[in-house]
């Protein structure tokens, strides 16, 4: 699981400190609108009602405190994988019902990413600006999507159901679409102007076309 990658006892041992809390989520959403290289500890413990010393009494750095972030984040806001929380499509995978699985990863990525913005944002400023936690996170947790869903459609490729392709193809056509629909929804077309569909309309639809296509 997510939890063995990251320190969930340290943040555990922390969410009853608030004015460390109070620090995290004020700079969760500076990181998200400047980026990291753009927003300074000051203007954090400005933002958070704090002293520069007391950011730094909690967070010995500004890297420490952004990868306490992905800490947070993943320890307590459920950056997990699917499949750990997820008894529907626990049963899917059992019962090798190709549709319910992909419609129900789909279905819990495009309800995340679209629940929490600034973090959408702030993975995005870091993988822009080459922060190393972008790769901690693309390691940790992406990597690990392609490995499962990759290694899923591999086991139905043996059992005749599914055409020979390289597994990582599709799974990279399959997350391609999740991702551009949220950020389509998070930065560019807000008010649905170019689509106005629900996550449910569109896990339903991203499933049907990597199983089936577009053509009759």
């Amino acid at each position: 699981m997510i939890k063995d990658f990251f320190n969930c006892e340290h943040v555990g041992k922390m969410t009853g400190d608030k004015r460390r809390e109070q620090i995290l989520l004020t700079a969760v959403s500076l990181f998200s609108q400047r980026g990291f290289s753009g927003t300074t500890t000051k203007e954090i413990a400005r933002a958070a009602g704090v002293s520069e010393a007391m950011v730094f009494r909690h967070f010995s750095t500004k890297s420490e405190l952004y990868g306490a972030i992905l800490d947070n984040k993943a320890c307590h806001d459920g950056v997990r994988f699917p499949w750990d929380e997820n008894p529907v499509l626990q049963e899917a995978i059992k019962q090798k019902d190709d549709f319910k699985v992909f419609f129900n990863i789909a279905l819990n990525a495009l309800t995340k990413q679209q629940a929490d913005e600034n973090f959408m944002r702030l993975l995005f400023y870091s993988a822009l600006e080459e922060h190393e936690l972008a790769d901690r996170f693309f390691n940790e947790f992406v990597a690990r999507l392609y490995e499962f869903i990759g290694n899923y459609i591999e086991g139905r490729q043996k059992d005749g159901a599914m055409r020979e392709i390289n597994p990582r193809i599709v799974v990279r056509a399959f997350l391609g679409m999740m991702i551009h629909h949220s950020l389509n929804n998070i930065l560019w077309d807000k008010k649905r102007r170019l689509l106005d569909i629900s996550n449910e309309e569109a896990a339903k639809n991203f499933a049907e076309i990597i199983l089936h296509g577009v053509s009759k």
